[in-house]
């Protein structure tokens, strides 16, 4: 085990520990004060656990080597992962509004307001500081699992923040329907998250390609090919959730032996592979300058150029 799967694993048990601390004392909370907005916020804890737990077997899943039955790996069970995190947090949101409205229409009833609030406040500061650390270390080793899981426990300190802005509020005017208010307006927020990190895992799952990478790419290949003295097109590149694979056609004169293309085109992978922050996989193929254009159109070629 590499040293940054050790530390992303570690990573991933610290936010599943904290998580579950969080859940008992939140909940706990709840029971105390009666406050729908804490109830929210013990609600988003659940699926905080839920959610994490899932991630963690996905982590550990996406460092499998490929096998026959695999042959690109396990790394795109991120985008799963990525995926459920955000659905989970989107049914919490929806839960979280309709648990606001029925305890609003069947009468407010609160107690114990400042001390919940206190341990609300010491719970945002805590899932903040777990929250960037998480991020941090994900976009450090490049695991969208973890970068997930951290976006998720920060609009976890954001819930709870605005839990604590709420119970703030209502403690100062002692208006009890600011309670329910905030714990609708939280959950508006969460929902808003969930429904980021599933449009990620969709835009994964179906090979999104992302522009800022393609423009990267072509700067780096128009540097490399003019160096290597060699025209390139049908450029295509995917995200395997840790790594990025490309795929290149390289050009070369008919007369140009068949070594010494391979030479060039090995330098250009491993050129390319050191110009991007993300681990890549650059496959090549090599073909002829002269009328690579005649037998593409012959047999139907769709490839784009990046």
């Amino acid at each position: 085990m590499t040293a940054a799967e050790k530390q992303t694993r570690f990573a991933m048990r610290l936010s599943l520990a904290v998580g579950v601390l969080m859940l008992a004392g939140k909940s706990s909370a709840y029971l105390f004060t009666g406050s729908a907005a804490i109830l929210s916020d013990a609600a988003e804890s659940v699926v905080h656990v839920a959610a994490v737990s899932f991630a963690a077997f996905s982590l550990r899943l996406s460092t499998r080597p490929a096998d026959r039955r695999f042959l690109y790996g396990y790394e795109r069970v991120s985008f799963f992962s990525a995926g459920f995190e955000g659905a989970m947090i989107a049914l919490a949101a929806v839960f979280i509004i309709i648990s606001a409205i029925q305890k609003w229409m069947h009468g407010l009833e609160l107690a114990n307001l400042g001390a919940g609030t206190l341990f609300v406040l010491s719970a945002t500061v805590i899932n903040a500081l777990l929250g960037w650390y998480l991020v941090r270390t994900g976009r450090r080793h490049n695991s969208l699992i973890l970068e997930a899981n951290g976006l998720h426990v920060l609009t976890d300190s954001w819930t709870s923040l605005g839990v604590v802005g709420g119970l703030g509020l209502v403690l100062w005017t002692g208006w009890k329907p600011l309670d329910p208010l905030f714990a609708i307006a939280v959950a508006l927020n969460i929902l808003w998250s969930g429904g980021r990190l599933v449009g990620r895992s969709i835009g994964g799952l179906m090979d999104y390609s992302d522009p800022a990478t393609g423009r990267l790419l072509r700067e780096n290949l128009d540097v490399i090919c003019e160096r290597l003295n060699v025209e390139y097109h049908g450029v295509r590149f995917r995200n395997a959730g840790q790594r990025l694979m490309v795929e290149v056609h390289l050009l070369f004169p008919q007369e140009t032996p068949v070594g010494t293309a391979h030479r060039q085109a090995t330098a250009l992978e491993e050129e390319l592979s050191k110009c991007l922050s993300i681990p890549v996989d650059v496959v090549t193929h090599l073909e002829s300058l002269e009328d690579h254009a005649r037998v593409h159109r012959d047999e139907h070629y769709t490839g784009k150029p990046v």
